[in-house]
């Protein structure tokens, strides 16, 4: 039997994961990464501690697996994206910390563009708004403000990455300096997408962009199909080398993990914060209702492309109860206070606590608490949080189910989900009263690293095409609609009204 390795880099933890040829998880090591907040609106990560950790949790993951190196047919990275890294190529050392995605501090340069007039052509371009979300910006402002970054980047002995690019360089050669000149600077187009640099049409980093905010082009990686050889590891790290044969962005990852490889299926996951990606084949559709459109995990040169909503605080919800509240000890025990209490008692929170996403895209908007009694206890902010996270994800379907029917296509007919809170049954049934169509976990919830694995074996041969791939996946329980049209709407209509306070606000 073949195995694969994925390695699996999010926000608050780095996993790795051994996957069967059947799609079969065989073992899973995980190790926390440490958050870092300097200041409010600002998130960061320590790239070493990002490398150190990935790299703990393969070497863990092959142990208890029981397997070596060369039991490993391939594997496949995938990573939070937009988190941007500056590294300088000589000593290896990055020139500051990761900015982490949900970052505001480019937010300025961003209100700039905006005010200039420049929106229409970077969509058009990218299928991105203007947004510090998006790494281009991110990277404007290391060049801007790390002393000496930008003359040491015009030198080209700068590199810069997404996180995938960033383990790509560690994992073929940046451990010393013997090793160093053989590291691969890549990026697959998924990843590429999200900078706000990549013309999606083409797949090649776009030049008017990179003059627009003023970047070099000796910092990009090359741009490869996310399902491609990308070498190999250093053989000092797992005791032999093992081919890099997938990378893709989470959200491009899970929705190839869910096999939606065909226009008008879609998938949510349900991670720190919540990503609604719809197929839309080789079909580049702009959104009109505040969605974006990016490339799709692409297995060959031809681009695919996805319409995507984000939505910035999802799970994230539950630790902000867990860590900043202090009203729960484990993020385990939300769901038996939720369901301890049979509605929200009128309690609606928006958790806008970096701004909203789409379709909304108000940077500016904050947290909001409305509907508070007397009588409101615990549990119902509880409900109210979990149900934020529906909520929101509502609003993304709604918005992709309106650019369909405007694109001639058929609205979403069902919804494929995944990620840690997709175990939630109160949350999955309530996503469905307010979608009013299925809502389908399937048995492999693990579907970000599931298609960094799938991506890695059709490069390798461990698979012979998507159909293969597509005939693994397995649904684990449906939940059907249990509220009629009209109490949805209302329940929608409320979530809108709250949502225009906290944008007031």
């Amino acid at each position: 039997m073949s195995y694969l390795l994925a390695l699996d880099q999010g926000t608050s933890s780095s996993r790795s994961i051994v996957f069967d040829s059947r799609g079969q998880i065989v073992a899973l090591a995980q190790r926390e990464l440490p958050q870092i907040y300097p200041q409010p609106g600002r998130g960061e990560h320590d790239p070493m501690v990002i490398w150190q950790t990935q790299l703990a949790t393969a070497r863990a993951v092959l142990s208890k697996a029981g397997l070596k190196a060369g039991d490993i047919r391939a594997l496949g990275i995938t990573n939070q994206r937009e988190t941007t890294v500056v590294w300088n190529r000589r000593t290896g050392l990055p020139i500051h910390n990761a900015i982490v995605w949900q970052d505001r501090r480019a937010e300025p340069t961003c209100a700039a563009l905006r005010e200039q007039g420049h929106e229409p052509l970077i969509q058009a371009r990218t299928g991105l708004r203007i947004d510090a979300y998006f790494s281009g910006t991110k990277l404007k402002w290391l060049l801007d403000h790390v002393p000496g970054a930008r003359a040491q980047a015009e030198r080209g002995e700068l590199a810069f990455g997404t996180i995938d690019s960033w383990l790509m360089w560690q994992l073929t050669g940046g451990g010393d300096a013997a090793t160093r000149a053989d590291a691969l600077h890549a990026t697959d187009v998924s990843n590429a997408s999200r900078t706000m640099l990549l013309n999606i049409h083409t797949n090649q980093w776009d030049a008017d962009l990179l003059a627009l905010l003023d970047i070099p082009a000796a910092l990009l990686p090359s741009v490869l199909p996310s399902s491609a050889h990308y070498g190999q590891t250093r053989p000092e790290l797992f005791g032999q080398p093992i081919a890099i044969g997938g990378v893709a962005g989470d959200q491009q990852s899970a929705l190839f993990g869910q096999a939606c490889f065909t226009a008008g299926m879609a998938k949510n996951t349900y991670g720190t914060g919540c990503f609604m990606l719809m197929h839309t084949g080789t079909q580049f559709q702009t959104s009109h209702n505040g969605l974006l459109t990016t490339s799709a995990a692409q297995t060959t040169a031809q681009p695919e492309f996805a319409i995507e909503g984000s939505v910035f605080v999802g799970g994230a919800v539950v630790q902000w109860l867990r860590d900043g509240l202090q009203a729960i000890q484990g993020s385990g025990e939300i769901e038996a206070l939720a369901q301890s209490v049979p509605d929200s008692g009128g309690v609606m929170l928006v958790p806008a606590f970096t701004g909203l996403g789409a379709p909304y895209w108000k940077p500016d908007a904050r947290g909001t608490m409305t509907g508070l009694t007397r009588g409101t206890t615990l549990a119902h902010i509880a409900r109210a949080a979990l149900e934020s996270i529906a909520f929101q994800s509502a609003a993304l379907l709604q918005a992709m189910s309106r650019d369909a029917v405007a694109a001639g296509a058929q609205p979403v007919s069902e919804l494929r989900v995944d990620g840690g809170a997709c175990v939630n049954d109160t949350l999955m049934q309530f996503q469905a009263d307010l979608l009013g169509i299925a809502v389908v976990r399937p048995v492999i919830t693990e579907t970000t690293a599931l298609g960094a694995a799938y991506l890695a074996g059709l490069s390798s041969g461990v698979f012979a095409s998507q159909d293969e791939v597509a005939s693994l996946w397995r649904a684990e329980r449906r939940f059907e609609p249990g509220r009629s049209a009209g109490a949805a709407a209302g329940l929608m209509e409320r979530w809108e009204h709250a949502v225009r306070q906290a944008v007031a606000g």
